[in-house]
């Protein structure tokens, strides 16, 4: 497979993930990296051995086939759209566009231009999430009639230096971490049908706890509390709880429930760990781990301290094969923009308080065996006897 050149627009704190993962996968060559401040451009470049360019410069260069999207949500749609309109496919970070005009023009260009769209998450790609799926493809749990996925915590003032637009309109909990719980729904169950929600703000200020800002006030400007419940178009409901109002709580993040028992699935926001299942007369048990290589352990988590799997780039480097192989990628335009419509209903849902149809649906994307994720990563050379 030859390598497909990439670049890079947008290197802030994601970009190291990008730009570390990305020699793992075999179709992955990051070749240069932009951004509105050049000093930030320059940082990455030197650190990681690739040019340093303005965005211009990027869009322009011959060598460069797909653009990654890093840039704040706010300027997702107006940089994507300028990538496509370069002549270059565009894979962006999550979550994809903020409305679903945005992303239908998106779909224009690309259908003009004969190019891709992809989106982040592709943490769903992980070990423990296509466990999963094949548990409930295989009918372990029988037909899945419901579940619940909880995403909440105390917010990002207490860790992140500069943490204001995530308490402005296009982040907050649904559409920052969102995009990770409902993504991993998506695939496990399908498309989603209807929903409804309530949604408000309890914490108007918040109060930056770390970094040079420290003690600085922000204002919230986006709800941060919200709970929704979501109609699947199989059947299935399934209720959601995304905020950052709470300081701990004793759910699971994802349990998905099936007339012959349920799964206790961990964190989308991360590919591996153990999936739990119990059915009638069990007790809760491990789930035995089959062998993918996106569930095994690469890193340290910066925060908790324990061994994690970050295969981030899986999704661009499925893109880059499928590309060249003529086939949908799993991380596709449509699977993205369904995601997004659910979120953007969800909020607004929860101000209208009334159950809303949705206007886009979305095939499951494919699974991901064993077999197909070692294929997109690098060969190891077997140690010499």
């Amino acid at each position: 497979m030859s390598k497909i050149g990439v670049g890079i627009i947008g290197c802030g704190n994601i970009s190291v993930s990008y730009l570390g993962l990305a020699p793992s996968f075999r179709a992955l060559e990051i070749r240069a990296v932009a951004d509105i401040n050049m000093a930030a451009a320059q940082k990455r470049a030197d650190k990681y051995g690739v040019r340093a360019m303005s965005v211009d410069d990027l869009l322009a260069a011959e060598d460069i086939d797909v653009v990654v999207n890093l840039t704040i949500p706010d300027a997702h749609y107006q940089v994507s759209k300028r990538i496509l309109e370069a002549g270059k496919h565009v894979y962006s970070e999550k979550p994809f566009v903020l409305s679903l005009e945005e992303g239908e023009e998106l779909r224009r260009i690309a259908t003009e231009k004969n190019l891709r769209v992809g989106s982040a998450p592709d943490t769903w790609l992980g070990g423990s999430h296509q466990l999963a799926r094949a548990l409930i493809d295989e009918g372990k749990i029988g037909k899945v009639v419901g579940g619940s996925a909880h995403v909440m915590n105390h917010g990002m003032e207490h860790w992140h230096p500069n943490p204001d637009f995530f308490y402005k309109p296009g982040a907050g909990p649904v559409l920052d971490l969102g995009p990770y719980y409902i993504s991993d729904l998506v695939q496990l169950i399908g498309p989603v049908k209807r929903v409804q929600g309530i949604a408000n703000t309890t914490i108007e200020k918040r109060i930056i706890g770390n970094g040079p800002r420290l003690g600085e006030e922000l204002e919230v400007t986006t709800p941060t509390n919200v709970h929704a419940i979501l109609e699947f178009a199989q059947g299935a409901v399934v209720t959601l709880s995304a905020s950052w109002d709470v300081w701990a709580h004793g759910h699971d993040p994802i349990e998905i429930y099936g007339e012959d028992g349920s799964l206790f699935v961990p964190d989308p926001n991360f590919f591996g760990d153990d999936v739990e299942f119990q059915g009638p007369g069990t007790k809760r048990d491990k789930v035995e781990r089959r062998d993918h290589p996106f569930g095994v352990a690469n890193q340290i988590h910066r925060i908790e301290e324990r061994a994690l799997a970050n295969y981030r780039c899986a999704g661009l480097a499925d893109m880059a094969q499928a590309i060249e192989e003529g086939r949908e990628h799993r991380c596709n335009l449509d699977f993205a923009l369904h995601v997004v419509e659910v979120m953007t209903k969800i909020l607004e849902a929860g101000e209208s308080r009334q159950v809303i149809e949705m206007t886009t649906t979305c095939e499951r994307p494919a699974a991901l065996s064993p077999e197909e994720a070692q294929d997109l990563l690098v060969p190891v050379e077997p140690p010499e006897k």
